[in-house]
């Protein structure tokens, strides 16, 4: 089982599950645990090979979306927990979507902050450059270029950092594990953009996330009965952590609305 850290509240019966992105870890959470274990009970995962989860995965050969998601029931089925709402960041947002494609009755709602929808041109040839040099290059090499290209103005440092921190952590075999997960974006986000969920969802993404906010606008604006759209101005791709204050704010307001 992947490792898993519970923050109880006292009278509260609702429960959110924070899902961080590739290369991250549920340390990156640490300006929301404060906030939210005030109002809910929070559950903060580690993806497997992340964080405090097993290097060697018990079912280490699938790599999947949906073996992932899996790893996530996984959790919430061990501890009782019927239903929750989600919280994710980057790539943990697919993770979302996908555990909510299969198992939509465990989710409450879902708010997917520097969401992933669509992979544009840049992205692309980021993703064909990281296949062609991944069994070349040492996998932080790659990693810093990468986060470097998501983020690349000096006030988004402080999440480059964090993330590249968080990226040492794993070694090169998962990283390319984790990066084979690319074969298969394309169809599934396809599949993402197309259906819409009977599931409130919380698009919260920064104005300087260029590579992904405006597939994201589109699809808002496709998905009229169940998503909305936040847009924080002078942000980046990683919104809990450039603009906290704003995110917890915002995103507690929704989670409060939806379990009223």
């Amino acid at each position: 089982m992947i490792s898993y850290t519970i923050y109880k509240h006292e009278t509260s019966d609702n429960w959110v599950t924070f899902v961080h992105g590739a290369g991250g870890s549920s340390s990156i959470w640490f300006k929301q645990i404060r906030e939210f274990q005030k109002k809910f009970n929070v559950l903060l995962l580690d993806l497997r090979g992340h964080g405090n989860s097993p290097k060697e995965h018990q079912n280490h050969k699938n790599y999947s979306f949906k073996a992932i998601a899996q790893d996530i029931i996984e959790v919430i089925d061990h501890l009782k927990i019927q239903s929750s709402h989600f919280v994710g960041i980057s790539l943990g947002s697919i993770v979302i979507r996908q555990l909510a494609e299969m198992n939509p009755e465990r989710v409450k709602s879902m708010i997917m902050g520097g969401a992933i929808l669509k992979m544009n041109f840049r992205s692309q040839i980021l993703m064909k450059v990281g296949n062609l040099f991944k069994y070349v290059l040492p996998y932080l090499v790659l990693y810093k270029f990468f986060a470097f290209i998501i983020m690349p103005k000096n006030h988004h440092k402080k999440s480059r950092n964090l993330f590249i921190n968080e990226a040492k952590k794993l070694y090169q075999k998962e990283f390319i594990k984790w990066f084979k997960l690319t074969a298969e974006i394309n169809p599934v986000l396809k599949w993402f953009r197309q259906k819409e969920l009977n599931i409130p969802t919380f698009y919260v993404m920064g104005e300087e996330d260029y590579m992904f906010l405006p597939a994201v606008k589109k699809v808002v604006s496709e998905h009229t009965q169940s998503s909305s759209l936040l847009v924080i101005e002078n942000c980046g791709h990683v919104v809990n952590v450039d603009k906290p204050h704003i995110f917890n704010e915002k995103v507690i307001e929704f989670i409060t609305k939806q379990s009223a």
